[in-house]
């Protein structure tokens, strides 16, 4: 009965907290409150995963999220090239912190990703692993209406609706190029540094899969905003 009682209570102030919150009666910093929008200079905590979501299902605040990116962009008309081959509120990514090997098209949704990535995991692991920025990424695309894993038959990729990218190696500041496809295996400086993005892609995508997944992505790690989590 006591343990009902103080379970009740709990929830109760809870409740309290929720609703002093949602009026704003509790000054909440705005990175730990549920209800602030995404800011992309705050680090990623508990919550980022939450807001993300939302930025995912409301196209006008991810519009206006991405305005604050610092990505360079234009607008793509939306359009279906095939069945499960959808363009929908997307961008056309000419410009990031990074110089980028070509551009890319990306839903909103994955260019914000991008944008949190960039900022809160892939300069800190350099740093951390090189003492140096990265000075510009190689990726293998991001739109391609196909199945996973290019199969003639079966489920539609994250490519099929630009929310993927597969990023295949980054140039450090120094012009020294680091490749997933030489760097991964081993226990050096490289391999400690691949692997650690990795890890902390998975913070902020909903799926990265690396050479650890399977031989179809030995060279690169495949970035990808969907609705399930996977990190191999």
């Amino acid at each position: 009965m006591r343990r009902r009682i103080l379970v009740l209570a709990v929830l109760l102030l809870a409740a309290l907290a929720a609703g002093l919150l949602w009026r704003g009666d509790i000054a909440v910093p705005a990175p730990w409150n549920p209800w602030a929008p995404l800011d992309l200079r705050d680090p990623p905590n508990l919550l980022t995963g939450l807001k993300l979501a939302r930025v995912k299902a409301d196209p006008d605040l991810c519009r206006a999220v991405l305005a604050t990116s610092g990505l360079s962009t234009r607008p793509v008309p939306d359009r279906e090239e095939a069945p499960g081959c959808v363009l929908s509120n997307a961008v056309a990514v000419s410009r990031a912190g990074v110089a980028l090997d070509r551009g890319f098209v990306a839903s909103c949704r994955l260019a914000v990703a991008f944008a949190l990535f960039e900022r809160h995991a892939l300069q800190p692991a350099a740093q951390e692993a090189f003492g140096q920025r990265v000075a510009a990424i190689d990726h293998l695309g991001t739109y391609a209406c196909r199945n996973v894993n290019h199969r003639a038959e079966g489920r539609r990729s994250r490519h099929a609706t630009a929310d993927a990218i597969d990023l295949a190696a980054v140039r450090l500041a120094d012009g020294r190029r680091i490749t997933v496809r030489q760097g991964w295996a081993g226990d050096g400086p490289e391999a400690r540094f691949l692997h650690r993005l990795r890890d902390r892609a998975c913070r902020i995508f909903d799926v990265v899969l690396s050479p650890d997944y399977n031989a179809v992505h030995r060279d690169h790690l495949h970035l990808d905003v969907g609705w399930f989590g996977t990190c191999r």
